[in-house]
């Protein structure tokens, strides 16, 4: 019987879908930058020690794929991991959005699925975890929203109550009058909240108390993976400097939130397509003339991301020994060719790894089928472009 592993392996690899299962099985490329991503998770899953990088790549050269690498490192080290593309619908200068599609997308270790409520749930009020949440809740964020909303979650049992607790925690935020009546109902109690919550200015105590919560829960921090961050390239021009400003809460330790490890893949053309291009500098001197920090040193950390490197002869070669070892036991039968053929038939594929690799599985395919291949016909498509969308009325002030 054909392995099914396998069978997922090669038709993730066929269609170019990003797959996680193809980052635990092809890892051993550019060491580098892995055992540098592999220190900073040693960091804070040892120390405590949180921090953030950017990497850079062409399309088509891996950046997902490393991305699912660390995702099954970190997964391996009993770290939560949480993924996010960002997009229109989840811009990076909507911090409260990004927080929404981050728990949206959130892997407990030897989860398959995301999510972590079920989790939440077996969290008992009076219980030492639930006690040091609501201290946490009440002493170290800038808002004391937290504190009221997770006691009135571990005690109600009202089960409306208990969804709408819940979907505010997952990122569709209540107001603030429904949440001091459900507290009022639960502790016939007033709310006073020392600051008024609102999640344009606030969001930061969702990632600062769900960090807190994973330590106690017992995981060793929290990963977080944002792709195609070339995306707010796209956005209006104050839109693009307020995105840089939220950035710097995932990659300067002194911002992060505890024990996270925040990674950015981002395309090698967005220096010379936007921040130059676009004057982003110049830009962040005209609007924030006073207070061009943090975005300023995000500018510098973007401008000076390490590129993924093409791999090299060998490099190429140990991933065609993969395919092809996977191949066969996809589809029962051994490939009678060496992996020196595999990767000269690769070479009418293009120059793009993802184009290779797919010249290779269809090279496999012809061989398995007609026992003979013809020419390969994958073509190079999908150059990034970062035409900005309609502005908004702020970028017309």
């Amino acid at each position: 019987m054909y392995d099914k592993q396998a069978r997922h392996i090669i038709e993730a690899l066929r269609s170019g879908i990003p797959s996680r299962a193809v980052g635990q099985y092809f890892s051993e490329a550019r060491p580098k930058i892995m055992r540098e991503i592999s220190d900073r998770l040693d960091m804070v899953c040892d120390q405590g020690k949180s921090n953030g990088m950017v990497f850079c790549g062409k399309y088509g050269e891996g950046k997902t794929h490393l991305l699912n690498t660390v995702f099954n490192i970190a997964h391996s080290n009993n770290m939560v991991v949480s993924y996010l593309s960002l997009s229109k619908e989840t811009p990076m200068d909507k911090l409260y959005l990004v927080y929404q599609k981050i728990v949206q997308n959130t892997y407990l270790p030897r989860r398959q699925q995301p999510g972590f409520m079920h989790e939440l749930e077996k969290i008992s009020a009076n219980s030492p975890v639930a006690n040091e949440m609501l201290l946490y809740a009440a002493k170290q964020l800038e808002t004391d929203k937290l504190y009221y909303l997770f006691r009135s979650y571990l005690n109600t049992e009202d089960a409306d109550e208990k969804f709408l607790l819940q979907a505010d925690l997952e990122g569709d935020f209540i107001a603030n009058a429904p949440l001091k009546k459900i507290y009022r109902r639960i502790f016939s109690q007033p709310v006073k909240y020392n600051v008024n919550f609102t999640k344009t200015k606030h969001c930061r105590d969702y990632f600062a108390f769900m960090s807190h919560l994973f330590l106690q829960m017992g995981y060793h921090g929290w990963v977080i993976l944002v792709d195609e961050a070339e995306l707010t390239g796209r956005l209006g021009k104050k839109a693009r400097l307020n995105a840089y400003r939220n950035m710097a809460d995932f990659l300067f330790p002194e911002k992060c939130p505890e024990s996270t490890f925040s990674i950015f893949a981002l395309s090698a053309s967005y220096i010379e397509d936007v921040i130059e291009a676009k004057h982003e500098y110049e830009n962040l001197a005209v609007i924030y003339p006073d207070e061009q920090e943090p975005a300023k040193s995000v500018l510098d950390l973007l401008s000076k991301a390490p590129q993924l490197l093409p791999l090299t002869k060998e490099e190429i070669n140990e991933v065609l020994r993969k395919i092809q070892d996977f191949h066969g036991k996809a589809y029962e039968w051994t490939p009678n060719l060496s992996v020196e053929s595999l990767s000269e038939a690769t070479q009418f594929g293009g120059f793009l790894l993802r184009t290779k690799i797919r010249a290779a599985i269809e090279f496999l395919d012809q061989l398995y089928q007609y026992g003979k291949v013809g020419k390969t016909t994958i073509n190079e498509l999908g150059e990034e472009t970062f035409t900005e969308d309609v502005p908004s009325i702020e970028d017309l002030e």
